[in-house]
């Protein structure tokens, strides 16, 4: 049996796709994703996340898209089923000059006294952000997307013209693959490596910035934790390195020392599909109309509803 024609395709499943899709098939339309990988092997799956702060000045796009997503996360994290939950945490610099633009916008904001840095870092701030347990989250996502009447097909589009040939709406979420398909060689990858401990009992988060290569920063679901980060650009390679790895471990256990003796559970890998600015724009291909709507860096779960917002308002003007 041949399957119906969808109103509506969507190239990609990782957070953008899935968000797209879940908001094209929530309006009522046929919604099929393609893509070469499931939800949880794709890029977003390797995700730290935490939601937030992208520091955008006032007027400018990345804010809305950052607090379109706050909002839908919400009502998420009552209950914390989808993995989605409201936690406190650090965000601080080696530099005591070091202050981020725009600090006073965001709500709930506290300066770190001197004695709650830990040694070598100059300034800091109490802040709280919502969390995402990937896995968790992309799952609730995926039945989000099936509950509405959405497929995902498991194949590789050779083309947006090919895209073009099979609905008469196209949605461009392919992330780093878009470097090929559109083709866009302003994507580039960015690899990043983390490391999943056994919490040892740590219930708030930690991240060093401006971040660079390499920082510190660990995220707490629950039983388990995210240690990061590394950002390494043009390097396509997705098995983990057991010496970056051991790196991560250790610049974390410097600041928080339970963490030296953590139980290893697992190791991620993810190319963040990273771009001067993210892409979202229509065009035409053949009559079919054609959302682009990646690039999103590092920050793509922070932006993901805010920009399958306006992409489905592209797609239905």
């Amino acid at each position: 049996m041949v399957p119906a024609r969808p109103d509506a395709l969507v190239i990609g499943a990782g957070v953008i796709g899935l968000s797209t899709g879940i908001r094209l098939a929530e309006a009522g339309l046929r919604v099929r994703i393609v893509a070469e990988s499931p939800p949880e092997h794709t890029t977003s799956a390797a995700a730290s996340a935490v939601v937030g702060p992208t520091f955008a000045p006032p007027g400018d796009r990345m804010r809305d898209w950052e607090r379109a997503t706050v909002e839908e996360l919400a009502p998420l994290s009552a209950d914390g089923s989808a993995g989605v939950h409201l936690t406190t945490g650090q965000l601080v610099a080696r530099g005591a000059d070091q202050r981020p633009p725009f600090l006073d916008d965001l709500p709930g904001v506290r300066l770190c006294r001197a004695d709650e840095l830990p040694p070598g870092f100059g300034f800091g701030f109490w802040l709280r952000l919502p969390l995402v347990d990937m896995p968790r989250y992309l799952a609730h996502l995926r039945s989000r997307f099936a509950a509405s009447g959405g497929e995902i097909e498991l194949r590789r589009i050779s083309s947006l013209r090919a895209a073009a040939g099979e609905a008469p709406l196209v949605a461009n979420c392919a992330g780093i693959g878009a470097r090929d398909l559109v083709p866009d060689p302003s994507v580039i990858a960015v690899r990043g490596q983390h490391v999943i401990v056994e919490n040892p009992g740590l219930d708030t988060f930690f991240l060093e910035a401006p971040l660079g290569p390499a920082w510190a920063g660990w995220f707490p679901h629950g039983a388990h934790v995210v240690l990061g980060g590394t950002a390494t650009e043009g390097d396509d390679n997705l098995t983990p390195d057991p010496g970056m790895a051991a790196e991560i471990v250790r610049r974390c256990a410097e600041v928080e020392p339970r963490l030296r003796t953590a139980r290893v559970i697992g190791h991620r890998v993810g190319l963040r599909p990273a771009r001067p600015t993210v892409r979202l724009e229509a065009q035409e291909i053949d009559g079919t109309r054609v959302v682009h709507n990646y690039g999103h860096g590092g920050v793509g779960v922070t932006l993901s509803w805010g920009c399958a917002r306006d992409a489905v308002m592209m797609l239905l003007a």
